[in-house]
Parts: C-alpha cells; sequence; structure tokens
C-alpha cells in the first residue's frame, strides 16, 4: 500500500473520530440547554380532606431531578382562604412556575393560574371549573361514587370529612391500609361551600394545561375528568386502576407528567 493510500485512510480515521467527537459534544450541550430551558419552579396544591404532606413521593422525585418544589397548605376555611394561600406561595418564585393541583385544588388553581407566574397548569384527578362554574354543579354531569354514598358527613359549623371507616373505600384504595387509616385520621375539614366556590377567570383558558385521569377515581368521576380535559384541549394521560389518592399511590406517574408539563411548556 502506497503512502498516499495510508495517509487518505488515516485522515479518514481521524475525520469519522472528530465527527463523533463534535456528535458527543453537541448531544452534551443540548442536553444541558433542555435542562436550562425546563421551567424549575413547581408549586403543589393539595385537594380537600387532606394536606400538602401527601405530595411527599412526588416531592422527593422532582427535587432529585432537580426542580424547586413549593407546597402550599390550604386552610380549607374558605374558597378565598385558599386562593389567598396558593397566592402568597406564588408570591415566593423566584421566575415562572409550573402550578399543580389535586382534586378541589383544581378549583383553586384554576383561580389563581392566570398569575403572571404561572407558566402551566396540571390536573391531577382534579375538577378544572369554567368562569361562572363550580366543582359542585359540574360535578352533577357525571355523578361519582362518593356522591351517591353516606361517606361524606358534616360538622354541627358545616365542615364536611369522610367517614373514617370508608375513607380507604372511596380516596384511597390502592394506598396500603395503614397508611389509608392514618390518612383518614389526618384529614383536614373541609368547609362545606367551599365546593360551592365559583371561578372569576378560568386560566386554563390562557395557559397549557395536563391532566391526570385516575381511572378508579371513586371521589371524582373519572368520566369528568376526561370531559374536563377534552372541554380544555389539556394533554391527557390516564392511570388505570388508580384512586382517587393517585398522587400519592403513583408518584413516579404523577412526577413525570409535572415534568413534561415543566419541560414542554414553551
Amino acid at each position: 500500500m502506497s503512502n498516499s493510500m495510508k495517509g487518505m485512510r488515516v485522515g479518514k480515521g481521524m475525520s469519522q473520530f472528530f465527527f463523533v467527537l463534535l456528535l458527543l459534544l453537541t448531544s452534551g450541550v443540548l442536553s444541558a440547554q433542555n435542562k436550562e430551558d425546563r421551567i424549575r419552579n413547581i408549586v403543589l396544591v393539595h385537594g380537600a380532606w387532606a394536606d400538602g404532606s401527601g405530595w411527599k413521593g412526588v416531592y422527593d422525585i422532582l427535587v432529585k431531578d432537580g426542580y424547586h418544589v413549593s407546597i402550599v397548605q390550604e386552610p380549607e376555611t374558605s374558597f378565598r382562604d385558599d386562593v389567598a394561600a396558593t397566592k402568597r406561595t406564588l408570591g415566593l418564585q423566584d421566575g415562572p412556575c409550573i402550578l399543580v393541583a389535586h382534586s378541589y385544588g383544581g378549583s383553586v388553581i384554576t383561580e389563581v393560574g392566570t398569575d403572571p407566574s404561572v407558566v402551566g397548569l396540571v390536573y391531577i384527578a382534579s375538577h378544572m371549573p369554567d368562569a361562572g362554574e363550580s366543582e359542585a354543579e359540574d360535578g352533577k354531569r357525571f355523578p361519582s361514587d362518593l356522591s351517591k354514598s353516606s361517606a361524606m358527613k358534616k360538622t354541627s359549623d358545616d365542615f364536611t370529612y369522610l367517614e373514617p371507616a370508608r375513607f380507604h373505600e372511596y380516596f384511597a384504595a390502592d394506598v396500603p391500609a395503614e397508611q389509608a387509616a392514618f390518612m383518614a385520621q389526618a384529614q383536614v375539614l373541609n368547609k362545606a361551600e367551599n365546593f360551592k366556590g365559583v371561578i372569576t377567570k378560568a386560566a386554563w383558558r390562557s395557559r397549557p394545561s395536563w391532566m391526570l385521569v385516575a381511572g378508579s377515581d371513586r371521589i371524582i368521576n373519572p368520566d369528568l375528568e376526561r370531559w374536563y380535559a377534552t372541554r380544555a384541549g389539556s394533554h391527557k394521560v390516564e392511570v388505570p386502576g388508580a384512586s382517587h389518592s393517585v398522587y400519592v399511590s403513583h408518584p413516579k406517574e404523577v412526577a413525570a407528567l409535572i415534568e413534561e408539563a415543566a419541560t414542554h411548556v414553551h
């Protein structure tokens, strides 16, 4: 083989090497850019008869993946108070955020989500009313198993709760019995009129939205969750067999949807 042919082969090999090296470097740069482009702030809002601790599994995943996660603790004393608590947490963010809610919290973020800091909304087995609507009225479109039962009780001063002995069955069927029993005893009683909180301006009409449907939800009819998502044009995923406590029982799926929103909201 002549020296010139050897030189050509070496040159070709070097070209291929540098091409592969350039490809790897470019991929690394793009990956870093994608991480920088994602929305870093996540605000989590719980639903009725619960508090922020239920988000622990989702929180752990998001923090591990590099997100800054804030959890709203709603007092559930009035719809206005819960809206104010959520606005208070939004005011602490240092940039744009994804606002996430479970259950009744969906009504809260629908009202609050027009805040300038909010760039995307994620609904986890939750309500999603339009302006002029309340979740109590929307619930009549597709009645839930809970609405057909006597499991919801009310105190003398008009706060609602789920009968502890039936909490596992209705709220958290796919959560271990001991954990569900604790959740039942740790309920935050919710003012009955909160469910009638009327939306003044629906944030999902001006923000991209995502909906996770809990396939075996007995608190909110899964068909209502699907209907909400269709009406809003939301990106929708479903977890078959999941209870209303899907955010507790399936944290990986819930966190994955939140991260999808954070990376595709632009």
